[in-house]
């Protein structure tokens, strides 16, 4: 167990982690807003908390390039920080807000699963054209189905694929590396 806990406390993991564990909180902070104010906390709004995401790694970063690395960073260090911290928030988001639609208010997913039936059959007419009745009703029938489990591996694949790029320029614009035992 200790060795376990040793592997974890390495600043690489240690720091991204809780940094994703705040944004993770920050994120559930921002669903809970926009459910207070009355707007669908499960629509297309929510995405918006992805720029939680990007300022919570900007500053990761910078406090790992500044404090950690005395002023170096490797690309490879910005990248692991960028997708520790995004996978963390992600996973703790998604199961905030699972437990929230399961246990505190059911209404928020019972909302989330008319408007995702609604938006089908605002487009059904472009969905049967191109790919045809079946394809339709399989989607529809997802759609009915839908239970609030799949909202973890919803959010953890959405904000893996928004990572991508974000992660890739913040580690770039932060990368750098000691290149003195390069000159004799």
């Amino acid at each position: 167990m200790k060795s376990i806990l040793a592997y974890f406390s390495h600043p690489l993991l240690k720091i991204p982690l809780l940094a994703g564990l705040m944004t993770g909180v920050l994120c559930f902070l921002y669903f809970l807003a926009l459910y207070a104010l009355g707007v669908p906390a499960l629509g297309n709004v929510r995405v918006l908390d992805y720029g939680i995401h990007i300022i919570m790694l900007v500053g990761t970063v910078w406090y790992y390039r500044k404090n950690i690395g005395q002023g170096h960073m490797h690309l490879w260090e910005g990248l692991t920080i960028g997708y520790v911290l995004n996978t963390a928030a992600a996973l703790l988001t998604g199961w905030l807000i699972y437990l929230f639609v399961s246990y505190v208010d059911p209404a928020v997913w019972v909302e989330y699963v008319a408007n995702s039936r609604k938006l089908l059959l605002e487009g059904k007419k472009q969905i049967v054209d191109q790919f045809g009745p079946e394809t339709f009703n399989e989607q529809w029938a997802k759609v009915t189905s839908m239970q609030p489990g799949v909202l973890l591996p919803d959010e953890l694949t959405k904000k893996t694929a928004l990572a991508v790029l974000p992660v890739l320029i913040i580690s770039l614009i932060f990368r750098k590396q000691d290149y003195s035992v390069l000159n004799p």
